[in-house]
């Protein structure tokens, strides 16, 4: 299978080349050239979150050389659990995908990624530079993916001041193989700076991306909507859908492309804070990329989602693409409430992401939809324990991994928002 760029411009190449690079050479988003359709029958004898992603992923991988790791990949990507789970409303669950090191579910395609990535890389290769804008939860997941893996660093880059603590702390508290940069600035500031450095990078300066612009993230996340909705289909003989919180749109796109590939995955609406660019576009507006503002869901405070690029594209057509997803904005006076009102029947209580979802799908309730929905849950309570703790008036438990990292010293360096600032510290870096 071949992959080629959104924009048209750059030449096909091949998916170890297409996750190697990051970003097309024209700048554009990589896409398969084209999607296998699959059906039930193809996972008949796969039972296990790594064996669904394994059989959904085969056809990416056919006659590659990474093709004979592919399940061992999957296990070491897809070792957390992934429950999903009934909530109060009969036909409402919560998809849980914060059981991993980092506590979000970043951590499953960045532990891809890096299992794909250390397998490309010839023995004697060149030290080669992940680079990754965050706006909360990718970088530490990447970070802990890539920790101390040889032949390879991490730079990330974050917004000051518009991260939550923890998130901060654990960005700074690897050390080691991992660089973090605090931008004077927001994460789109944060996000064009990796695309320029990407574009202009050199043959001598081996850089590749780790945010859900790279294939080598993206892909793998189809693999847990797959599986949630296969075992609904065999045990209710019904489509599940989706409610899926967003920012930068990847985690809604592996959606998209599993339902594409023929998945049994009813509707999917997507859930954003108040940087309503998505909404205003599905509700019949032009796409018009904004400034983005701070809510308490940082992690969505995205004004030029990427991937949006990559959803056109594979619609064609804007009004095809409106059919095919909704989505809706909560300002955070509502988050608030909903996090306050978990406080009776929610344990751990949502994280400010995972309560915009949890509202949204309370408005289509409202409005009379009656489609079995998951709703998923993007990211640990804990993270934002500054945030909910006075929300739910009692603590909430911390799990171990964000224990560990918490009790660690941190450090990161600033950064000035202008690309070439971050292609100076590059070449420092790459000069030692």
């Amino acid at each position: 299978m071949r992959f080629v760029s959104t924009r048209g411009q750059a030449p096909a190449v091949s998916l170890p080349q297409a996750i190697a690079a990051g970003l097309a050479a024209d700048g554009g988003l990589y896409m398969p050239q084209h999607l296998p359709v699959l059906n039930l029958r193809h996972f008949r004898d796969v039972q296990t979150p790594p064996a669904v992603t394994a059989r959904l992923l085969e056809p990416f991988f056919a006659d590659l050389p990474l093709q004979a790791a592919l399940q061992d990949i999957c296990n070491e990507a897809l070792q957390q659990p992934l429950p999903l789970r009934t909530m109060d409303t009969p036909g409402d669950y919560l998809l849980e995908l914060f059981h991993g090191p980092t506590l979000a579910f970043k951590d499953i395609g960045a532990r891809f990624l890096a299992a794909s990535l250390a397998r490309l890389r010839p023995p004697a290769g060149a030290l080669q530079t992940i680079l990754v804008a965050t706006s909360g939860d990718t970088g530490a997941a990447v970070a802990a993916a890539f920790y101390k893996v040889p032949g390879f660093r991490v730079v990330i880059l974050y917004p000051q001041g518009r991260i939550a603590p923890r998130q901060a702390h654990q960005l700074g508290a690897f050390g080691e193989n991992v660089l973090a940069l605090c931008v004077e600035g927001s994460f789109d500031d944060c996000q064009r700076m990796v695309k320029s450095a990407l574009q202009n990078a050199g043959p001598d300066r081996p850089l590749s991306s780790a945010n859900s612009i790279s294939l080598g993230r993206l892909l793998p996340q189809m693999g847990y909507y797959a599986w949630a909705a296969l075992q609904h289909q065999r045990e209710y003989q019904r489509l599940l859908s989706f409610v899926i919180p967003t920012g930068n749109l990847g985690n809604a796109l592996a959606c998209v492309l599993a339902r594409q590939m023929g998945l049994p995955i009813g509707k999917i609406v997507l859930a954003t804070n108040a940087n309503d660019v998505l909404p205003r576009f599905f509700a019949g507006g032009s796409y018009v990329p904004q400034t983005s503002q701070p809510t308490l869901a940082n992690a969505m405070d995205v004004g030029a989602p990427s991937n949006f690029e990559r959803l056109r594209w594979l619609y064609g057509d804007d009004m095809l693409l409106r059919r095919g997803l909704s989505a809706y904005a909560v300002s955070d006076a509502v988050i608030r409430e909903v996090i306050k009102a978990s406080a009776t029947h929610t344990a751990p209580p949502p994280c400010p992401h995972t309560a915009t979802a949890l509202q949204v799908l309370s408005q289509l309730r409202k409005q009379g939809d009656t489609r079995d929905y998951a709703v998923v849950a993007t990211a640990h309570a804990a993270k934002f324990a500054e945030v909910i703790e006075p929300l739910v008036g009692h603590a909430i438990d911390t799990p171990s991994p964000l224990q560990q990292l918490l009790s660690r010293p941190t450090e990161s360096e600033p950064m000035i928002a202008q690309d070439t600032a971050l292609q100076q510290r590059l070449l420092r870096l790459a000069a030692h």
